[in-house]
């Protein structure tokens, strides 16, 4: 099949292609901590409190780590329906906020923005986006002013379309587009340089497909970077969550071994 940034009248698609990367990118690391979760959640309710039964039958003191995750245990295993109708109800509210509200979504999206590790990809895909639609209506005949508009209802996130917006009005008002990109903070000076190029040469269209072009393979770059960093991150964090749980349990049996050889050895020299 063809990229879909070859098609550059279907910007639209292109935009999809590169959303579509991302989320491809994040589904793993994202069925990891799925995976994670449900094995705590299991560990905690149904293997910890065994352990907890046998060593309650021991006279001995617990080490604290052992304490601390039976303590975490209990605390899950008393409360899980509270705490997961906890965590449905702020899931609730915070898709309402970012959905239905016009700070709560600014808010989200500028925190996406900045948010690392995707922070920067999602900030080159909404370029890429932004350069490639506008490019793509301009180069086609459209209006100037209308391409703004529609760029504005398309561009997918509050910070970019307010960008825009101020772009629309500078233009209406007869002043250039590198102005308000700048003041928006939300295009790097690369960006903003090659726009006010694009602007001075009457290349503008062609420009901001280049643009667009560069951000796309920087966006294949950052999420192949990314896949490949997240991979064993999420690997090294399951096994740290289980093996800590497991070195929790087993630590009294240890401690219970070594007071029994060492009484035996004691009982030998006598």
């Amino acid at each position: 099949m063809d990229d879909p940034r070859l098609t550059p009248a279907r910007p639209d698609l292109a935009a999809k292609y590169l959303e579509g990367k991302v989320k491809a990118a994040l589904f793993y690391p994202v069925a990891v901590l799925i995976v994670a979760t449900g094995i705590l959640i299991l560990l905690m309710t149904f293997v910890v409190p065994r352990f907890k039964q046998v060593f309650e039958g021991m006279e001995m003191k617990l080490p604290w780590f052992t304490t601390f995750v039976l303590g975490i245990s209990d605390m899950i295993r008393h409360n899980i329906l509270m705490t997961m109708g906890v965590v449905a109800v702020a899931v609730i509210i915070f898709l309402i906020t970012i959905n239905k509200t016009k700070t709560g979504r600014y808010v989200w999206d500028k925190i996406k923005l900045k948010l690392p590790p995707m922070g920067a990809v999602i900030s080159k895909v909404s370029i890429s986006r932004f350069t490639r639609t506008l490019g793509t209506l301009v180069s086609s005949g459209v209006p100037i002013l209308q391409a703004l508009t529609i760029v504005k209802e398309t561009a997918g996130n509050v910070i970019i379309s307010n960008a825009v917006m101020k772009v629309h009005e500078s233009v209406k008002e007869g002043e250039t587009i590198t102005a308000p990109l700048e003041s928006s903070g939300a295009f790097p000076p690369m960006v903003v340089s090659m726009v006010d190029v694009g602007e001075q040469t009457g290349a503008l269209p062609e420009m901001l497909l280049r643009i667009a072009d560069n951000y796309d393979e920087e966006v294949d770059n950052a999420v192949s970077a990314m896949t490949s960093l997240l991979e064993p991150i999420m690997i090294i964090f399951l096994a740290v969550v289980v093996g800590s749980i497991v070195i929790a349990m087993f630590l009294p049996l240890i401690a219970m071994i070594n007071n029994m050889s060492g009484d035996n050895g004691g009982g030998g020299g006598d």
